[in-house]
């Protein structure tokens, strides 16, 4: 009797968790693919309604603030008769000196060669205008320097692999200050020759992106209150590049938040180096302010039709150019990983967006400027994703 009062409860519990296995089963069977319910399809966004305010660029306001000076009458050219004929050529230089009327002006017949002095490697400039001596090397990476020039060249190149400052230093057996001085300068010579070089460029297309970069943190004493304020309020930094994928030539470059006052600055960067008659494709990320900052630039104001027979006439319309191209890769990350990339066509057509890229044989994206990014976080310690060393402050 006591074994068939213990064996009555165990088989309705055994019956019980019986029961719910099997419901547990039928139910994940009942759930086949077939019965699954389709994906949601995938809604193109609404045309582009325009704006009822054209988006100020602060770029621009001050560009259009301050005029240059149109430059002044040519000096007289100076023409000596007197003693022999000159054997050194000093057309290619002009004085440096502010007080000078020749100042900036090349072939003026100014200018005299005479020798080197203390037995140095550069030759001395003296200008019949203000009576002034200077060396040839003015303006270049060479001035005032006693190093060799085949030095300065080949650490400069070794820099550019991606050789490190303090290895550059022990193999040309100087110190890495000078190393890193030799950089800055050659960096500042590079800016003003690209800003000088670099205009009226006619691309088909032109990739943006941003690359997070992180600053330091202030310590105690290193610098007054209000400038580690200051500091602090503008980290973390994005540094914002525009290239043309082709022959993958860098437009401009800025340092910035990753706010909407960056992307027209950006932008305003990129239409002062292209051609005044060039509409290139431009591809982005999902950065919703490049939308503004593009209409900004490549915009006008549109009379859009009247939807009903009686009435007020609708507003005027700040709308893109008709032959402005933007399309936008936007990717989706889950736990820093990208699970998903979709294409946008902002303005213009796929298709003729898709005409261009075939030329090339490829497709929407921004392979070129996520390379570059690669490039800069490998070769610059301090932006890279994980790095003991950060940014001091912008220059950096």
């Amino acid at each position: 009797m006591p074994s068939d009062l213990g064996f009555y409860p165990f088989a309705c519990v055994l019956f019980i968790l019986l029961c719910l296995l099997l419901c547990r089963l039928w139910r994940r069977g009942k759930t086949t693919p077939s019965a699954r319910k389709p994906p949601r399809p995938t809604r193109e966004p609404k045309p582009f309604a325009g704006l009822r305010c054209k988006p100020e660029c602060e770029a621009c306001e001050q560009g259009a603030g301050s005029h240059p000076q149109a430059p002044g009458a040519p000096p007289p050219r100076m023409m000596l008769t007197r003693g022999r004929h000159r054997q050194v050529d000093t057309a290619g230089h002009f004085c440096p000196h502010a007080p000078c009327a020749y100042q900036g002006w090349v072939g003026f017949g100014h200018l005299r060669a005479n020798g080197y002095p203390n037995g140095r490697r550069w030759r001395q400039l003296f200008c019949l205008g203000c009576h002034g001596y200077f060396l040839e090397t003015i303006g270049t990476p060479f001035h005032a320097k006693q190093v060799e020039p085949d030095r300065l060249v080949w650490a400069m190149a070794a820099l550019a692999e991606g050789l490190g400052i303090r290895a550059v230093a022990r193999v040309f057996e100087v110190d890495p200050n000078t190393v890193l001085t030799w950089l800055v300068e050659a960096a500042e010579h590079l800016e003003s020759f690209s800003r000088d070089f670099l205009h009226d460029v006619d691309v088909e297309q032109v990739q943006m992106d941003e690359l997070f970069a992180l600053l330091s943190a202030v310590k105690d004493g290193e610098v007054t209150e209000d400038e580690a304020i200051k500091r602090l309020s503008r980290s973390p930094h994005w540094v914002w590049v525009a290239m043309e994928p082709v022959s993958k030539l860098i437009l401009t470059f800025d340092v910035g938040e990753r706010t909407l006052a960056m992307a027209p600055r950006l932008v305003h960067q990129v239409t002062q180096v292209l051609a005044p008659d060039c509409a290139p494709l431009f591809l982005t990320d999902g950065f919703r302010d490049y939308l503004t900052a593009l209409v900004t630039h490549s915009g006008q104001w549109i009379q859009p039709q009247r939807r009903q027979g009686q009435g007020p006439m609708p507003k005027l319309r700040w709308m893109p150019w008709p032959q402005l191209l933007y399309a936008q890769v936007v990717k989706s990350y889950r736990r820093r990983r990208i699970v998903g990339v979709k294409h946008r066509v902002m303005f213009g057509t796929r298709e003729a967006i898709e005409q261009i890229l075939a030329k090339r044989g490829w497709k929407i994206n921004t392979a070129c400027a996520e390379r570059l990014n690669l490039d800069l976080r490998q070769h610059v310690a301090a932006i890279g994703r994980r790095a003991n060393t950060l940014c001091k402050h912008e220059a950096g």
